[in-house]
């Protein structure tokens, strides 16, 4: 059984994208913000959709490049006693909930994300409370707040594990925010979700007749998408999964051509992780179609060279959570960890 509940509208507008650089201004702003690092004792972690510069700079400066959990982690197991995250705001929050006796920095604490804005804490809450006969189930790309008030935080990776374990117990589900990856996760389990209908907006975007023809365009090519996507797109695919599934697929795939269905910042990794490789972005554009992120976050875009070298100046780049609030948080995301340990899964990749 799969019920929808009503959605938030998101009235924000999108950033301007940032600055063009030069390749001298790039060279100028990397050198700065190697200096930055080593000065303060500081370590740059970047989520796979930042740009490429981002996460090269990430890699040679002895960072770190991946998903939200597991940039907390690193984050945690790093000895710096700053951690700058390249991210959006929600990946912030959890490098704090993780590593609370650390200064946690971002290049913009403006970059947030279309699923944190969708699933405001009172709306959610008040839901929540409407029905007390439910678990509470959300995906890690969420406040801290609603994180809070979850009885469990799940990445894209185990969220099928988990609501399967929880569905065998016979408990009824409340999941959000994302709609799409509710909608895969309770076909895959059965399980009894009411679904919150919130959505990634660059993975809402996919287009299944512009997709359909780039599939003509490229018979030989696997089609690899995200269960963020809508239903019409992972029909087509032939592999779903999380953000490092994902690129761990395109390696392990025998076609040479990969159509992949999310954002186009992954391309960095997979290309290292498949170089032989031809990857080709499935299509936002076509009917209907708005192409607002165009397959790249707009918060994501933020997280830009000149901006990184500047985030030890002002006071507005830091990122705090109540301590009471972070221990609550801390609660369900342990729940997470200690069950994959119980299935011996690795828990990676929210996005």
């Amino acid at each position: 059984m799969t019920n929808v509940i009503t959605s938030v509208d998101i009235d924000v507008p999108f950033p301007k994208p940032p600055l063009e650089l030069s390749p001298e201004q790039k060279d100028s702003h990397i050198a700065k913000v190697k200096a930055l690092l080593e000065h303060n004792n500081a370590v740059l972690i970047a989520h796979y959709y930042t740009d490429p510069d981002i996460q090269a700079l990430a890699e040679e400066t002895g960072g770190f490049v991946g998903d939200s959990l597991e940039m907390a982690k690193f984050g945690a197991r790093h000895a710096a006693d700053t951690l700058i995250i390249a991210g959006v705001k929600f990946m912030g929050e959890t490098a704090k909930i993780l590593s609370p006796e650390k200064r946690i920095l971002m290049p913009t604490l403006e970059a947030t994300c279309s699923l944190d804005l969708g699933c405001p804490i009172k709306e959610f809450s008040e839901f929540c409370d409407q029905h007390p006969d439910r678990e509470v189930v959300v995906y890690a790309n969420t406040s801290a707040a609603v994180k809070a008030r979850a009885d469990w935080v799940v990445t894209s990776s185990i969220a099928v594990d988990v609501l399967e374990h929880l569905a065998e117990e016979g408990k009824k589900i409340i999941w959000g925010p994302d709609k799409h990856l509710g909608r895969y996760i309770q076909q895959k389990t059965g399980a009894d979700m009411l679904l919150w209908q919130g959505a990634c907006i660059v993975h809402d975007e996919f287009k299944t007749n512009a997709l359909k023809q780039t599939m003509a365009l490229h018979p030989d090519a696997a089609v690899l998408v995200h269960p963020e996507s809508p239903q019409e797109i992972v029909d087509l695919a032939d592999f779903v999964g999380s953000t490092s599934q994902i690129i761990k697929a395109a390696n392990e795939l025998p076609q040479k051509k990969m159509i992949v269905a999310t954002d186009k910042g992954i391309f960095y990794k997979m290309q290292q992780q498949a170089p032989g490789k031809e990857l080709i972005i499935a299509p936002t554009a076509g009917e209907g179609a708005t192409c607002r992120s165009c397959a790249h976050c707009p918060w994501m875009k933020m997280n830009a060279l000149h901006v990184l070298s500047e985030v030890f100046e002002g006071n507005d780049k830091e990122i705090f959570v109540d301590e009471a609030l972070a221990e609550k948080a801390l609660i369900p995301l342990e729940k997470m960890v200690n069950f994959a340990k119980t299935i011996q899964s690795e828990v990676k990749s929210n996005i």
